[in-house]
């Protein structure tokens, strides 16, 4: 029974386009990267570096935006876009849905970090 909810779970978070981040999410280096300010949400719909790169840094990012190609790939082929345009709508949700204090990147590829009001995101991103 327990498998069965933990496949469900699964498949739900890969439909939905959050499988990187989810499961990052249960990775105390992620979650410390992220509440430091180390790492952040891109426009692309990958995770970045913000800062110095170590190599810490870099096999998280690198591992969480592998997961996240492998969903936007499967996702894009189903519902007839680019990669890329997946990838971008997702970026577009992932800025949306920073709290306080996370860190983003802006329009103008520069980073920001979430206060109490509206990320600011690229225009494309109206009605996402």
């Amino acid at each position: 029974m327990k498998k069965s909810l933990t496949i469900l779970a699964a498949a739900a978070i890969a439909l939905t386009g959050l499988a990187g981040t989810a499961y990052a999410q249960r990775d105390p280096a992620y979650a410390a990267a992220r509440a430091a300010g180390q790492v952040g949400e891109k426009m692309d719909g990958y995770l970045g570096i913000v800062g110095t790169e170590t190599p810490a840094l870099t096999r998280i990012v690198t591992n969480i935006n592998i997961q996240r190609r492998e969903v936007y790939t499967e996702n894009a082929s189903s519902s007839g876009s680019t990669i890329e345009q997946f990838a971008f709508t997702s970026g577009c949700k992932a800025i949306a849905r920073t709290v306080p204090g996370e860190k983003y990147q802006a329009p103008d590829g520069s980073w920001q970090t979430r206060t109490s009001a509206p990320p600011i995101r690229d225009s494309r991103c109206a009605g996402v």
